[in-house]
């Protein structure tokens, strides 16, 4: 038993650390689009995770990386607008046009957020993306995106309201869990 405790810890450090060392990384490159995954909103505004996912896609765009923008996230329960539909907005306050934004407005989880985007992709003939979300979210996300036939590659939001350890750690605890749940169910 103490053996076995003892390689299930050390293979929850391992996928802690794999998980962490990949949110380190940016790999932002020119692409079609950018695909920005979705985050709670509050009211009509998106949450400060979001508006950060937000504001981190629109410099991207304005650095030329990509020409088209694609905000993904239906509507919680209980929520009046769709997480795209607030991002959208937020975008287009930056100085974003609106002829530059699709969004998809039935997801509820990261896998149908790239389902949806996956969709969107080929009805407007975008082959590669730049996907943007905080930093712990990316390896699970980027291992989603591939596995519906995403090219994509990963650029974590520099500015993640998930600064402290405090904060990161639980966050971190979540993805280790959701990994194996994808892993294990592919949702």
């Amino acid at each position: 038993m103490k053996w076995l405790t003892l390689l299930i810890a050390l293979w929850l450090i391992t996928v802690s650390s794999t998980i962490w060392h990949y949110g380190t990384q940016d790999n932002a490159a020119p692409a079609a689009c950018i695909i920005v995954l979705g985050a709670a909103v509050q009211g009509n505004e998106p949450t400060p995770v979001f508006a950060e996912r937000i504001r981190y896609a629109v410099s991207l765009y304005q650095r030329g990386l990509a020409a088209k923008l694609i905000f993904t996230g239906g509507r919680g329960e209980g929520n009046a607008h769709s997480e795209s539909s607030v991002a959208s907005h937020f975008a287009a306050q930056l100085g974003v046009p609106s002829d530059v934004i699709y969004r998809e407005e039935n997801s509820h989880t990261t896998q149908q957020n790239m389902v949806e985007a996956a969709a969107i992709m080929r009805q407007y003939g975008l082959d590669s993306a730049i996907v943007v979300s905080d930093p712990l979210h990316l390896k699970r996300a980027m291992w989603m995106a591939n596995d519906v036939g995403i090219a994509a590659v990963s650029s974590p939001t520099p500015t993640s309201m998930y600064r402290s350890l405090a904060t990161q750690l639980p966050f971190l605890a979540r993805e280790v869990y959701f990994i194996h749940h994808y892993a294990v169910t592919g949702l």
